[in-house]
């Protein structure tokens, strides 16, 4: 029997040598393993952060209303103590309040696993107990996801199904111009899971074939190791008006395609009008946009006419999109496409998010496969996935939403399960303080992270590596075998066993289970893998045999395709589902919005906060996926410490500005602004623009108080960003969005606690928590 497991970052044999040392080895079959894997094993095994038993938060014991949340200690209590209290406090908030008051938020990438899928247990079983609010689109790409129905008339999930193959890529484009780059680091995830890695291989055989590839981007390493890659250096936030100046330099110049627009596209005068400033008397040049960009006009106009006579794909990266108005630059890109009349050309035209993912790109039929049901959720009412902040302290406030009215709930109740808010949104400081509103929070996790310690009751969930599951993901052409590699942490128990227990206490247990414990769910999970891969062609062993083998390559599921090539082949008979059946330059539905944050066309609108305005000794902050961990996950881990200097995060500036702030290799600097300020390890490096600082996302949140001032030490870079929405539209977040002032930092050097458990005590308070 060959033993496998696998994550968001790849697939692994696991070894267990004489000595009984559990080790993982990268999958022979994985082309480019991942960096991420080395740390994944130290991490689970870091007994100083797991958490071992139930704990409860002392000042919800003494009903403190949420205040010591962050600074609180714990007292470990039984499970059936705990689980009781869960359900005590879930009764009586539905009683008093409705479902309407519980919030199950729950994003985040605590497993690759089909079945324990921590987000999906929850549901199941709030749904059964009536329902919960819930959060809708993703962190990731939220902009896109609003605004692609309405200009090329599907989801972002469809979408990304549908664009041009590497392979056609590698084989047609002569021209790959990147706007955000490729990136190496968030080639290495895939949501879902991924058996391996081909992005660079993809990217180097395109390069052998003659193609150039320039990456448009603040900094050189947005763009994956491929040594033709060019690097145009731009400032951060202007991509829009950089796309809208090449569209009006192909007009300008006769080099765009009439006959494309017209058949493929609708609002086409209207487009054409802003761009020749019919409206503000500004036409959107090249000497427009330069000065904007920090770009010269002539490269900008160059660039045009390279594009107009050579076969072209227009690649918009998902970051570009976390970001003020960050529907902009993806309308516009796909505008530039349609402009260059590339688009359905083989391996050209429009893509987005090529190297934001492990997945993106690849040739693989898509097959859908069955998922562990969650059952109809009573509760209709949700908010966009980023704006939890502005919920809590705004219930009943109202907020626009995709051209609806909406009005924040009341969340009395805060359910979370597989994810970490205190990693991923923005302006930490005013989340902690929202934070404190809910009268409970509940949070299973294995490890104390950031919003673990802000809970009130936490439950120790196991970790991926310590229970069997399957990877089963549409967008990866294997299926692997998850077996536990390790014994569960002390009283760990996986969410399913969790959630099985509440719904017993809840009397809904038989609903919940169905009559099956974990093995026979992951059987009827198989067994209907097996009758989509019969339909498909692709006949699949029994359930033990997979067991056994561990890993399945699918056959006869490879598809070469370019992004919309039956709308392109005959859009009469195969429309695109927007408001006119083609793609939409100018939306009337968007227009009649009358939103002044995302207009009817694509549109330069000059962010919040970006260099344009900034002062003197104003940077932007470039917050970006590590190389070393995916997100906060795996942080405590061996390969993101061996990254870090002297246990603290590492920021990266130009060292021309070093020089001027008068900072040097090694420095531990103070990056704040007026959200708060961080604490980081300075790295210099001619790579970035000199007018930026790079701090990657993911160090634990570890707020403290300095000579008299709250500073967090660890680096993290969301004490710093602003979390407002992209645009009335989306609501998405704009992490990467952000000005701060940097200097050297000459008090004492804190020490970073957040990788160290809470004060714990033990006790066994009674059932009304006194």
């Amino acid at each position: 029997m060959t033993r496998r497991t696998a994550a968001h970052w790849g697939s692994y044999l696991i070894d267990e040598s004489a000595d009984n040392e559990v080790r993982l080895l990268d999958d022979p079959q994985d082309a480019e393993p991942s960096v991420i894997g080395r740390g994944w094993l130290s991490a689970m095994q870091d007994s100083a952060v797991r958490i071992a038993r139930p704990a409860i938060r002392t000042g919800w014991l003494s009903r403190d209303g949420g205040e010591g949340r962050g600074s609180d200690g714990y007292v470990e209590v039984s499970w059936e103590l705990a689980l009781g209290q869960v359900a005590s406090e879930l009764t009586r908030i539905i009683d008093t309040h409705g479902n309407g008051a519980i919030y199950a938020g729950s994003y985040g990438w605590a497993s690759a696993g089909r079945f324990h899928h921590a987000q999906s247990q929850m549901r199941r079983f709030l749904n059964l107990v009536g329902g919960h609010v819930g959060s809708r689109d993703t962190y990731s790409h939220a902009a896109a996801e609003v605004v692609l129905p309405h200009i090329v008339g599907m989801s972002h999930r469809r979408f990304s199904q549908q664009m041009t193959t590497w392979r056609r890529i590698a084989k047609h484009c002569k021209l790959f111009i990147a706007f955000g780059g490729v990136s190496g680091r968030t080639a290495q995830i895939s949501s879902g899971g991924t058996s391996g890695h081909d992005t660079v291989t993809w990217l180097n055989r395109a390069a052998s074939n003659g193609m150039r590839i320039l990456s448009i981007s603040p900094q050189r390493s947005d763009m994956a190791d491929t040594p033709s890659a060019e690097w145009q250096s731009i400032r951060p936030g202007s991509d829009t008006a950089l796309m809208l100046a090449l569209s009006f330099e192909l007009m300008s110049s006769d080099r765009h395609a009439p006959e494309f627009l017209d058949r493929y596209t609708s609002g086409v005068p209207e487009f054409l009008a802003y761009l020749g400033g019919d409206a503000d008397g500004q036409p959107k040049s090249a000497d427009w946009a330069a000065p904007l960009c920090d770009i010269p006009a002539d490269r900008i106009r160059s660039l045009a006419a390279e594009m107009a006579a050579t076969p072209t794909m227009i690649s918009v990266n998902w970051g570009l999109q976390r970001a003020h108005h960050g529907e902009q630059p993806i309308w516009a890109g796909l505008a530039l496409a349609a402009m260059l009349g590339q688009i359905g050309r083989p391996g050209c035209g429009f893509g987005f998010g090529y190297g934001s993912a492990a997945h993106i790109g690849r040739g693989i039929r898509n097959l859908s496969w069955p998922a562990f049901p969650q059952g109809d959720n009573p509760v209709d009412d949700f908010i966009p996935v980023a704006r939890i902040a502005d919920m809590l302290l705004n219930p009943g406030g109202g907020y626009l939403y995709n051209g609806a009215e909406r009005k924040y709930p009341d969340a009395r109740l805060v359910y979370w399960a597989g994810g970490n808010p205190f990693h991923h949104h923005q302006d930490l400081n005013r989340l902690a303080s929202a934070w404190k509103r809910p009268e409970t929070i509940v949070v299973h996790d294995h490890s104390w992270t950031a919003t673990a310690r802000r809970s009130d009751i936490v439950l120790p969930s196991t970790s991926a590596l310590e229970r069997d599951d399957m990877m089963v993901n549409s967008r990866d052409q294997s299926m692997i075998y998850m077996s536990a590699a390790l014994p569960p942490f002390a009283e760990a128990r996986d969410d399913h066993a969790i959630f099985a227990a509440l719904a017993e206490c809840m009397g809904v247990g038989e609903a919940f289970s169905e009559g099956r414990d974990t093995r026979a769910w992951l059987q009827w999970l198989w067994d209907g893998c097996r009758t989509v891969a019969q339909a498909a062609g692709s006949p699949l062993p029994d359930f033990d045999r997979f067991r056994a083998i561990g890993r399945i390559d699918l056959v006869q599921i490879d598809e070469d395709r370019d992004s919309l090539e039956a709308f392109i082949a005959d859009p009469e008979a195969a429309p695109l589902k927007t408001e006119t059946g083609k793609i939409t330059l100018f939306n009337r539905t968007i227009s009649a919005m009358r939103l002044t944050d995302c207009p009817g066309h694509p549109t330069w609108l000059e962010p919040a906060e970006w260099l344009g305005v900034a002062a003197p000794d104003e940077l932007h902050l470039i917050s970006g996926q590590p190389v070393a961990r995916l997100h906060s996950q795996l942080d405590n881990g061996g390969e993101s410490a061996s990254r870090k200097n002297n246990g603290r995060e590492i920021a990266t500036l130009h060292p021309d500005t070093a020089i001027r702030i008068g900072t040097r290799d090694g420095d531990i600097v103070r990056l704040w602004n007026a959200r708060g300020a961080c604490l980081a390890s300075l790295r210099t490096s001619v790579d970035i623009r000199p007018d930026c600082i790079a701090l990657p996302t993911g160090a634990w949140f570890d707020p403290q108080i300095i000579a008299g001032s709250p500073i967090e030490v660890h680096g993290n870079p969301n004490v710093l960003t602003l979390d407002i929405g992209a645009s009335a539209l989306s609501q998405g977040n704009i992490g990467h969005t952000t000005l701060v002032r940097v200097a050297r930092w000459t008090g004492q050097s804190p020490t970073v606690s957040s990788l160290q458990a809470p004060p714990l005590g033990r006790s066994e308070p009674g059932p009304s928590g006194e």
